[in-house]
């Protein structure tokens, strides 16, 4: 609510006398049996001395909405793709407003799951402020991911991620990595957010559909994938080759680091070679997944042709 000092006087007519010294003060002498105690407020005027506030002590509690994000998937596409993925079959909390709860039923998308339907506000309050849920939301638990070796059989590419928590940016690499073939994607389990949430929402449903490996280490998931005979590609922008001169037929890990550190060293010296991206604009550098977007385009035409 926006605070105007001149919101009382309006019945009146009158202007307030901020430079009137002889005006009683709220609280003061002549101020009346209904005056307020110094340093109160004037009845929905501006205190230019209000009282102190007094804090707790203890931690504020986290809302019940930012706690619970990691469990639900919200917005159409990702909805429809969890409600798709047989192994959410048999589980979740589906929540829909009146009219997806019909678009549901009419083109049989629920597969089995029950419909609660809820009104749009009631929804706005279970999800994180700012969620665009389009009316859909799914409470269920994270995916767990699959083992490494599940992702790395037939050759292709794959993607490793060193460390972006971003979930925009992560769910953006799903998107794209999706698009254009990829494998599946590699995530070090400590360091990077669910599968989940905002997340789920930025890649459009791609999280339901295309594998995700959770290891403890990537060093040692990329001598694992050596072993295998993939070849590790590290993105760097300050790397001797271009991607296009780094990248070949055989299988790829695309190994990508935050925006802000890069690639770490030692994740660094498990990759056969490090790469960047030419930038003829002069532009510095691209977001982590627009980077990601162009190396999968540029690793799918090298192994295309």
């Amino acid at each position: 609510m926006s605070r105007n000092p001149e919101r009382n006087d309006r019945k009146s007519g009158k202007k307030p006398a901020f430079g009137d010294r002889s005006a009683p003060r709220s609280g003061g002498p002549g101020a009346g049996a209904k005056g307020k105690p110094e340093g109160g407020p004037d009845r929905g005027g501006w205190n230019p001395n209000p009282k102190p506030k007094s804090f707790s002590d203890s931690a504020p509690r986290p809302s019940r909405a930012k706690a619970d994000a990691d469990n639900f998937v919200w917005g159409r596409h990702p909805v429809i793709a969890a409600l798709a993925n047989p192994a959410r079959k048999g589980m979740g909390r589906l929540l829909a407003t009146a009219d997806r709860a019909a678009e549901l039923e009419r083109d049989r998308l629920a597969n089995g799951h029950r419909i609660e339907i809820i009104e749009a506000q009631a929804l706005d309050r279970m999800l994180p402020p700012g969620a665009v849920h389009q009316g859909l939301a799914f409470k269920v638990q994270p995916l767990e991911g699959v083992a490494l070796e599940d992702i790395a059989g037939d050759g292709g590419v794959i993607v490793m991620l060193d460390q972006l928590t971003d979930p925009q940016n992560v769910g953006a690499i799903f998107r794209s990595a999706l698009a254009f073939g990829a494998k599946g994607i590699v995530v070090q389990d400590r360091h990077s957010p669910a599968l989940a949430g905002a997340l789920a929402k930025a890649s459009a449903g791609a999280t339901e559909r295309l594998p995700c490996a959770r290891v403890t280490n990537l060093s040692r998931a990329l001598e694992t994938l050596a072993d295998m005979g993939w070849r590790a590609v590290g993105l760097d922008g300050s790397a001797e080759l271009t991607l296009e001169e780094a990248l070949d037929e055989r299988p790829t890990v695309l190994v990508m680091g935050s925006e802000g550190d890069g690639i770490r060293r030692l994740v660094a010296e498990h990759c056969d070679v490090l790469a960047k991206i030419p930038m003829p604009g002069g532009f510095e550098s691209l977001n982590v997944s627009n980077a990601a977007a162009v190396a999968l385009y540029e690793a799918h035409r090298k192994q295309s042709s």
